[in-house]
């Protein structure tokens, strides 16, 4: 696997490395050394799937509060997505930024999404599916959004949503000391 730093201190895009011969291909996805290695949050206790029936599906942006703060990786194993994440550390010199990164099944890319990030995405294809490793147990209390049209992010999106859920069209925006 190859780490890319992005350019929000501890999230990284993380690319197999495929190795082809006439059956198709082999690629590890995880290596909990390789992860450690680089001082990333790698205890997976939950894995989640999301299937996307419409191109322009809109998910996000969701995290948990602690002490359930919550570091994912995600990765989309059909279709393809506009993956988003958003720095919310407090104290952080990247806070209030954001990062997006086109992940899809082809191009077999993950985003390490540390704790503290909100993360979202929306689709590019009919029919994506994105499977998340996530470091914390589910907690209802804990979970939080920020709309994903905040006008302080500026986030550029690739194209507006044509699905989203009830639930993200009403999550807040940031306050001005968020």
């Amino acid at each position: 696997m190859r780490f890319l730093e992005t350019k929000l201190r501890g999230a990284f895009v993380v690319e197999v490395e495929r190795i082809d011969d006439e059956r198709g291909f082999f690629a590890r996805t995880f290596s909990r050394d390789e992860f450690a290695a680089r001082g990333l949050k790698a205890d997976f206790v939950q894995c989640s799937v999301s299937y996307n029936a419409l191109q322009g599906t809109l998910r996000g942006l969701h995290y948990q509060t602690p002490p359930h703060a919550e570091a994912k990786l995600v990765r989309c194993v059909r279709g393809a997505i506009h993956d988003v994440i958003v720095d919310l550390r407090s104290g952080s010199p990247t806070r209030r930024q954001w990062f997006g990164v086109e992940l899809t099944a082809d191009n077999g890319r993950m985003l390490y999404v540390p704790e503290g990030f909100a993360h979202g995405f929306v689709t590019l294809a009919d029919g994506s599916e994105v499977y998340y490793q996530i470091t914390a147990y589910y907690q209802a209390e804990s979970a939080r959004g920020v709309r994903w049209d905040d006008p302080s992010l500026d986030i550029a999106w690739p194209m507006p949503p044509v699905a989203m859920s009830e639930r993200d069209r009403r999550l807040p925006l940031l306050d001005a000391d968020a």
